[in-house]
């Protein structure tokens, strides 16, 4: 079906590789186009019976805000999405819109491998008063390019959200290419990536083909400085659970020129970045979190909790970190 431009919208032109932006907009009407550099990709918190913690979503949105976070990607990988039912996925989108909502952006996690199914959430998460919405490359089913390119066009035509696309090959098993990224760049309300490939050539490359108010973020807090330098604007991060005032000051060191420090910042912190990692996320850092009086319970099967040589080499981390 044909686009058509809602009334208010930040148009991106294309001749010649030459990108220009054009600035539709009616009084009273804008359009969230910069989500800021630190995105934290907040965990879902559950009960000891493994049902959504309403009264600790609203105390880990609100801490998260209150350190670092520019904004929260909500029902994402690191939020356990594929074992997130609609329902429950509204119902957080609801509850961290009410509590944050206007102080940081809130992101929504509203992608799978079903178009359908991922037009009927997006168009629900609007309801909801979201700002924007995250859309994972289809999983599982291994769309082709022009499948991909199809889908997140298909979804991005049915919102009047701006549109982040979520590359994570090793998760999806597709990998979602700057060519199609570049082809995707030319919807209107499609501006942002979160590019977790792990390649600093692919993150080059997109950042060569992409338009230059077209935001890539990273998808790895230990390769966001790398990919800072190679024309990244910020990251989508799970540290940032923990350290997110942290990443902030390395990436405005970054920003303001002063590579040593950061440089510095990314060493002192890349041994936390990693031990998020020493088995399936979000695990490590629901543990983490535990371990600092966030009792966000546990992961919901199939994933489960850090055992006791885990938890304690986790610790030992989170010492280091001076963080316990």
């Amino acid at each position: 079906m044909p686009f058509k431009l809602p009334s208010c919208w930040c148009v991106r032109a294309w001749s010649k590789a030459v990108w220009t932006r054009i600035t539709i907009t009616k009084e009273g009407e804008s359009l969230t186009t910069d989500l800021g550099r630190v995105l934290t990709a907040m965990v879902t918190p559950f009960d000891n019976n493994l049902e959504l913690n309403l009264p600790m979503v609203r105390k880990l949105a609100r801490y998260l805000v209150d350190n670092g976070a520019d904004g929260l990607v909500v029902s994402g990988t690191t939020g356990e999405s594929p074992t997130l039912t609609k329902e429950e996925k509204l119902e957080l989108f609801k509850t961290v819109v009410d509590e944050v909502g206007g102080q940081a952006v809130v992101v929504a996690g509203t992608g799978s491998y079903n178009t359908a199914a991922s037009i009927e959430l997006t168009q629900a998460a609007e309801k909801q008063g979201v700002d924007a919405v995250m859309l994972v490359c289809p999983y599982y089913n291994k769309p082709t390019q022009e499948g991909l390119y199809q889908h997140f066009r298909a979804i991005a035509e049915s919102t009047n959200l701006p549109v982040m696309l979520y590359n994570i090959p090793g998760r999806t098993g597709v990998n979602l290419l700057p060519q199609t990224v570049g082809r995707l760049a030319a919807i209107p309300n499609i501006i942002a990536v979160k590019e977790a490939s792990g390649n600093l050539d692919q993150a080059t490359e997109l950042r060569r083909v992409l338009p230059e108010d077209f935001s890539i973020y990273s998808g790895d807090d230990a390769l966001t400085l790398p990919l800072l330098s190679v024309g990244a604007k910020g990251v989508v991060s799970v540290a940032a659970h923990l350290i997110g005032a942290k990443i902030q000051e390395m990436i405005n060191a970054f920003t303001a020129g002063n590579v040593t420090l950061a440089g510095k910042l990314h060493r002192s912190l890349f041994p936390l970045f990693k031990g998020l990692f020493i088995t399936t996320n979000p695990a490590p850092v629901k543990a983490a979190l535990a371990m600092l009086g966030l009792a966000v319970g546990p992961p919901r099967p199939p994933l489960v909790d850090l055992d006791e040589s885990q938890k304690e080499k986790l610790r030992d981390i989170l010492r280091e970190a001076r963080l316990l």
